[in-house]
């Protein structure tokens, strides 16, 4: 018997499934970036735009990665106070080995934690760009992401996914948010930044007095089955594993999207008279956003009912909001992430269900005590609180960030080099040379 304890192993031990459907998992949210979001956006705008649209979230693959191995990484998931970590504990990934680390996940290497989290750092900012397409300059465009991510970004991912986080509901935050996948890091931060940066940018000459038609539907409708795919890594790769909380969330995931789908299809239908297959792809990716938060901790019911109520929220923020308030979100990133994830967050709060995660009964103490964060009045104030911080910090950082990349560099182009369009007058190519 000594013998055998002797040999076995100390600490955690990586499970081979488990670190497999992470690895996979991380491909597909690296997909949803490109060619995902790439043609989703590139075919929204016009002809004269496609390649700077697609460049926004190109580059971001580059300088994303690069930028989580020199710190990113570190201020999101090493130990610090409540709202971010210490940059320098995993500065260039010192320590980020390939054996487990138990604090986030002890199934799987911590490297290939660090991949996966790193592939939803390069998606979200790349949804900002949806909103300020085909009038924003690339060099100010990159500053601003640069420092966007460092100021929004990093400090929002530790407190509701980081050790002693503020609103991280598993290790003792002080506000108990459930986001199992993004809703306020991802679609919240990104669509709040969005219409900040809409609204300053100023409309696209024209807007909205001249039509401004997507030059290429096709690609829109391919990008919305590759950013359906990926999502199930997004959303049932946040398990860490393979077990059964990674099939509720991909269940939950794509009910949800089924939902929303036919939720904007039956309205535009109704409202609209003709249902319109950009309607029906924008319902998807609004019931994709929407269950993001609650993927891991809501029934297949709940999901669906969660999905009507987010394709109805985000038809109408996009047709008769936007319509009515006239600003100029061009690819609607505010209407569809930041309304969508916002209901998912609410209707979370009172729709969690231990049954599903039954971390959620017994993990959370205050006082000594234990508070189940199952659905109550009580949660649902914590999932609003959580949607005040991510939309405060999100709106006020982004305001001074565009204040501040504005004097250094510039964010808006020229008119006539609107009017060429910024394939040629930013990047010195065409989409289509015949």
């Amino acid at each position: 018997m000594l013998a055998a304890a002797e040999a076995a192993p100390a600490g955690p031990v990586l499970d081979t499934g488990d670190n497999a459907w992470m690895l996979v998992s991380s491909a597909m949210v690296l997909l949803m970036t490109a060619p995902g979001l790439i043609l989703f956006y590139g075919g929204l705008v016009r002809s004269k735009n496609v390649l700077s649209t697609m460049m926004h979230s190109l580059i971001l693959m580059s300088v994303m990665s690069l930028m989580w191995m020199l710190f990113g990484y570190s201020m999101a998931f090493a130990e610090g106070n409540a709202l971010f970590g210490n940059p320098l504990t995993y500065f260039l990934l010192k320590g980020v080995g390939t054996a487990p680390n138990p604090t986030y996940a002890a199934t799987i290497s911590h490297q290939s934690f660090m991949l996966f989290q790193m592939m939803f750092v390069i998606i979200t900012p790349a949804l900002i760009s949806g909103a300020v397409a085909e009038r924003i300059r690339f060099k100010g465009y990159l500053v601003f992401m640069i420092l966007w991510v460092v100021v929004v970004y990093y400090p929002l991912c530790h407190m509701v996914w980081g050790p002693g986080g503020l609103m991280n509901w598993a290790s003792g935050g002080r506000i108990p948010v459930l986001d199992f996948a993004g809703g306020t890091v991802v679609h919240v931060s990104s669509g709040v930044s969005a219409l900040v940066l809409a609204l300053m940018l100023g409309k696209r000459m024209g807007f909205p007095q001249e039509p401004m038609m997507p030059h290429n539907v096709v690609y829109t409708l391919a990008g919305t089955g590759l950013l359906w795919f990926g999502w199930f890594g997004f959303n049932a790769g946040s398990a860490l594993g393979v077990g059964e909380l990674a099939t509720s969330a991909f269940a939950a995931t794509h009910f949800s999207s089924a939902a929303a789908a036919l939720s904007w299809t039956l309205l535009e239908w109704k409202y609209a008279g003709k249902p319109s297959a950009l309607g029906t792809a924008s319902g998807m990716v609004a019931g994709l956003a929407t269950i993001t938060p609650a993927s891991g901790f809501v029934t297949i019911p709940a999901s669906v009912l969660i999905g009507l109520a987010g394709g109805a929220v985000c038809y109408f923020a996009v047709t008769r909001l936007k319509a009515r308030f006239r600003y100029d979100d061009s690819l609607d990133v505010f209407g569809v992430h930041a309304m969508g994830s916002l209901t998912g967050l609410l209707l979370l709060g009172l729709l969690a269900s231990p049954s599903v995660n039954p971390a959620i009964a017994d993990t959370f103490r205050r006082g000594g005590q234990v508070v189940s964060l199952a659905g109550s009045v009580g949660q649902f104030f914590n999932q609003v609180w959580g949607v005040l911080i991510t939309a405060l910090l999100a709106g006020v950082a982004s305001f001074i960030l565009f204040k501040l990349t504005d004097a250094l560099v510039g964010l808006r182009v020229e008119p006539e080099e609107e009017d060429a369009g910024l394939d040629v007058t930013e990047h010195g190519e065409r989409a289509y040379n015949d």
